[in-house]
């Protein structure tokens, strides 16, 4: 995500000054020099900043939740950011929940819950709860121990999840808005709120908020928008920040719209540096740094900046396992209007089925004058990518057995729902028991399924027919099954489910 604020600082003329914890962070090699500092330690960077003298120029991040720690270190060496109170109020959601009530500024009504708290739910000894409610860790991003709650029982295991992620072990409770939900970035400068990316989010497996993609520009309502626009730019206000970037998540909602979160950083997610610039025109990290250099930013009207293109992103996700082998990059790659598709996995991952945002395994970026050019374009491509897994993995067998975790009902969702064929299923089983060794599944798939997955696609956008493909092709020369257990696969993990059924069969026949 720092890429391209490197890129932004060396097209400017200055020199790319690089720190993290970790040595071999993936910028590292385009830095012009690297210095080994842990971002949570504020003082360390203060004081490194401070000893660069009058050579400093400014201090960015792009797509972290460290805006505090640049507002700190900017803020003693004299440089132009946010204040570091400010950045304060972007990154706690508690204080951040503060300034908006104060201000009026539409958004959920929330508790504070720290371990005290989280010792009287565990006795009962608190007061009841009108759910569903959300728990948040109060500093922390990227959807990370966040999620939905349905009951008390949910409550407590959810609090002791996100305290788990929290560095002042501190959980906020909010209530739940139900709505659309969008993603804002904006430049500010002296005050001033320039919309510089609207996209539409896209929020899956409940109890669980994992945005499997985002669409800009976004398909809501010119009237809507406006009314989303400027209760984000009133929240920008009311938390103080007056020089540097924001990024808010916002749903419309019955009562119109409320705001989940405002940072005082650019989007990760691939939004900033690459969805929003391929869709507006704008390099919106380049114009971020500019503020931060001092440099009046070439979009700073006022306004929003318009897209002239859509452009979409999209990840793919995994079932838990192991990563044997990876397909389908390149074709992937030579898919039409495909810009980028970024790996977070190799061979040998270990991956899990998504509770947040880091756990994805992927992601492709489109770009078209077409929206439906766009869309259709990056989830071909996340169809096109399949991780097959290593065999006999007791996480995987997990999985496919439909084992759910305590507070986790109805999580993870299935690939496909056959529920609607289980009788018509028995009967045709009856008479094909086994899928017979080295058959095309293509061939032999239950009429009764085929008809039940009409119009259904897996989380990675695949249908029934091309998961069935897909399997034929990479699995050509496999034992005999049980159909039985091999078309329960399918249902819950997609080709995933049956590559490793056919592999694990293997493997058991070898041993």
């Amino acid at each position: 995500m720092q890429r391209p604020a490197v890129e932004a600082a060396q097209e400017l003329g200055y020199k790319a000054l690089v720190i993290d914890a970790n040595p071999d962070a993936v910028c590292v090699p385009f830095a012009d020099r690297f210095e080994r500092i842990d971002l949570k330690d504020r003082e360390s960077i203060a004081e490194f900043a401070l000893s660069l003298g009058d050579s400093l120029r400014a201090v960015f991040t792009a797509g972290t939740d460290f805006s505090a720690s640049v507002s700190y270190a900017a803020e003693r060496c004299g440089l132009q950011s946010h204040r570091f109170q400010a950045a304060l109020n972007a990154s706690n959601k508690i204080l951040m929940r503060r300034c908006f009530q104060k201000n009026g500024i539409p958004s959920p009504d929330f508790f504070e819950a720290d371990e005290s708290y989280i010792a009287r739910a565990e006795k009962g000894k608190t007061e009841p709860l009108c759910f569903p409610k959300v728990v948040k860790p109060v500093d922390n991003m990227g959807a990370r121990g966040c999620r939905l709650v349905r009951n008390h029982e949910e409550l407590v295991l959810a609090l002791r999840e996100a305290v788990r992620f929290s560095r002042e072990k501190k959980a906020v409770v909010e209530d739940y808005m139900e709505g659309a939900e969008f993603s804002i970035d904006a430049l500010v400068t002296n005050g001033t709120v320039t919309v510089a990316g609207f996209a539409d989010r896209h929020i899956f497996f409940e109890p669980y908020f994992v945005e499997l993609g985002h669409t800009m520009p976004s398909s809501v309502s010119g009237e809507q928008k406006a009314q989303i626009i400027q209760v984000f730019s009133d929240a920008v206000r009311a938390l103080g920040l007056t020089d540097g970037v924001a990024k808010g998540d916002v749903k419309y909602t019955e009562r119109g719209p409320m705001i989940g979160e405002i940072a005082a950083r650019l989007s990760g997610g691939y939004m900033s540096g690459w969805t929003f610039p391929y869709s507006s025109g704008c390099f919106l990290t380049k114009e971020a740094m500019k503020i931060a250099l001092g440099l009046p930013p070439e979009f700073s009207c006022g306004q929003e900046i318009p897209s002239v293109r859509t452009s979409c992103e999209r990840a793919f996700i995994s079932i838990p396992g192991t990563v044997k082998k990876i397909y389908g990059e390149e074709s992937a790659h030579a898919a039409p209007f495909v810009q980028n598709i970024f790996f977070r996995v190799k061979e040998g991952s270990r991956v899990e089925f998504p509770r947040n945002n880091v756990e994805k395994c992927g992601n492709v970026i489109s770009c078209s004058e077409s929206r439906s050019l766009a869309v259709s374009a990056a989830e071909s491509a996340a169809a096109c990518i399949v991780l097959r897994l290593e065999p006999r993995c007791s996480r995987t067998e997990q999985f496919l057995s439909r084992k759910e975790l305590p507070g986790e009902q109805g999580f993870p969702r299935s690939a496909y729902d056959f529920s609607s064929a289980a009788s018509g299923l028995l009967q045709e089983l009856e008479k094909n028991p086994a899928v017979q060794e080295n058959e095309s599944v293509q061939e032999c798939v239950p009429s009764c399924i085929m008809a039940a997955s009409e119009g259904q696609r897996d989380w990675n956008f695949r249908t029934v027919r091309q998961s069935l493909a897909l399997f034929d092709r990479l699995c050509p020369v496999h034992p005999a099954f049980d159909a039985r257990k091999f078309w329960s696969c399918l249902e819950r993990g997609g080709v995933q489910g049956i590559l490793y059924y056919a592999d694990s069969a293997e493997a058991a026949d070898e041993s």
